[in-house]
């Protein structure tokens, strides 16, 4: 497996272009089940062709996802996503990046929530997936260099787990892995 350099999102059209809902559901579908065509993808978001292929191409032309040329054949391209360690930028001068950034954050933490809900309504379906899953929920207490440093060797940790779909094993599934790391709300004034 290739180590992923972080990619820092700070550039407004880049990030403009990764806010787009459609592109988000587009994306998500790309990651967890591998390369398709826009005709594919039209028909499963029940989307316009044209407005899928052009959202594609949005994608690619940002680096997002790129052409899968070891299936695509003459006029029927299929795309991929581009494994990538995408982070939002922390803070930001340009308040057009921070709403951006804002969007694009708080559409992960929505599907992250959709996706969760949705695995424990109907829990005892994923079998032994079911049984290999884990929750936790603890706390630390923490400098704010610590959490930077915390959050670094987290990423550092799920990378060396990330595969690619194509190459997944028999009986794989793609695994939703959700990292919260933040100050506890307690009342007291934020520094």
């Amino acid at each position: 497996m290739t180590e992923l350099s972080p990619r820092l999102l700070s550039d407004i059209d880049a990030l403009k272009a990764l806010a787009h809902p459609l592109r988000q559901q587009l994306m998500t579908r790309l990651q967890r089940h591998g390369s398709a065509t826009s005709a594919d993808l039209a028909v499963e978001f029940d989307e316009d062709r044209g407005a899928t292929s052009y959202h594609l191409r949005q994608l690619a032309r940002f680096g997002f996802i790129e052409e899968d040329t070891e299936r695509s054949a003459g006029r029927r391209k299929y795309w991929r996503a581009i494994p990538q360690d995408v982070r939002l930028p922390r803070r930001s001068t340009d308040p057009e990046v921070a709403v951006a950034a804002e969007e694009i954050g708080r559409q992960w933490m929505e599907r992250a929530d959709r996706d969760l809900s949705a695995y424990l309504s109907d829990r005892p379906a994923y079998g032994d997936f079911a049984a290999a899953a884990m929750h936790s929920f603890g706390s630390t207490v923490l400098t704010a260099e610590e959490l930077a440093q915390f959050g670094e060797e987290y990423v550092a940790f799920l990378k060396r787990w990330n595969r690619d779909p194509r190459q997944a094993a028999p009986g794989s599934r793609h695994i939703s892995v959700v990292f919260h790391a933040f100050p506890t709300p307690d009342g007291r004034d934020a520094e």
